[in-house]
């Protein structure tokens, strides 16, 4: 945490035990006195010391965000270095495409982990995940799981922000999802346990499902990463880490799959 020391001051000793002046905001102030023992013939005197905090916190310690990321995001911590999103239209459909992206990655890699632990256990004889595509679906045509992929994702509210909320423009089905809020639709279908009725104050709902779908990109990039490299499954690979954890690791594997 960055912080501003401010110069010392003395005081002179008073009846109150405060001395923190009406202008200071005291959310993001801390004030630290120590006594200091008086020569004989002199005043006591009080040095305090003014620290003022950083409000929130940030991807880096000591870095400061930048103004168009005020903390008001779920899941701000000020981590543009590109400023991608200086511009307030383009913050909005990045902040739309993350949650989009983060939504498939939680979906994806529970549903990788699962059907391929089901697969190596020989419980159901199911193809390695990246080449499930290829099998050909008997409960519904790809056709039919992309659009309810779509419906599920909220992908009117991707292409349009806000859109979806509107009454006749996502195929008559908005009284069902009940459009909360831009990325956000509910109703009976997306929230039958009605957590976050009040989504615009449902701020810890949005953060622990941001964080969850960032967490979700990267273990997506690293089960791609592994199938690239090993040409097998996940659970495989966990199954073969543990099998000698010293010797099978991801440096000896990159290291074997270069030579």
């Amino acid at each position: 945490m960055a912080v501003a020391v401010g110069r010392g001051f003395l005081l002179q000793p008073s009846s109150s035990s405060s001395f923190i002046s009406k202008d200071v905001n005291k959310s993001s102030i801390g004030i630290t006195s120590a006594f200091l023992p008086a020569k004989p013939g002199t005043t006591r005197r009080y040095l305090a010391t003014v620290v003022r905090a950083q409000q929130r916190p940030t991807w880096l310690p000591g870095v400061d965000p930048p103004p168009y990321l005020d903390g008001t995001l779920a899941g701000d911590f000020g981590f543009d270095p590109l400023g991608l999103g200086e511009d307030p239209e383009s913050l909005r459909w990045y902040v739309q495409a993350e949650l989009v992206h983060a939504r498939f990655a939680m979906a994806g890699v529970a549903g990788i982990l699962f059907t391929d632990l089901l697969r190596v256990t020989g419980i159901r004889e199911l193809p390695v995940w990246y080449e499930a595509g290829a099998v050909e679906f008997k409960f519904a045509s790809t056709r039919t799981l992309f659009i309810v992929q779509l419906l599920l994702m909220g992908y009117m509210d991707y292409i349009s922000p806000g859109s979806q909320a509107k009454e006749g423009s996502f195929f008559g089905l908005e009284a069902s999802l009940e459009g909360l809020e831009p990325g956000y639709p509910g109703g009976p279908l997306l929230n039958p346990l009605g957590l976050a009725k009040d989504i615009r104050n449902a701020r810890d709902w949005k953060l622990k499902e941001i964080k969850n779908g960032r967490l979700a990109m990267v273990a997506m990039l690293g089960i791609f990463v592994q199938a690239s490299v090993t040409h097998v499954g996940p659970i495989d690979n966990i199954l073969e880490h543990l099998s000698d954890p010293w010797h099978k690791t991801i440096i000896q594997t990159l290291a074997n799959s270069g030579s």
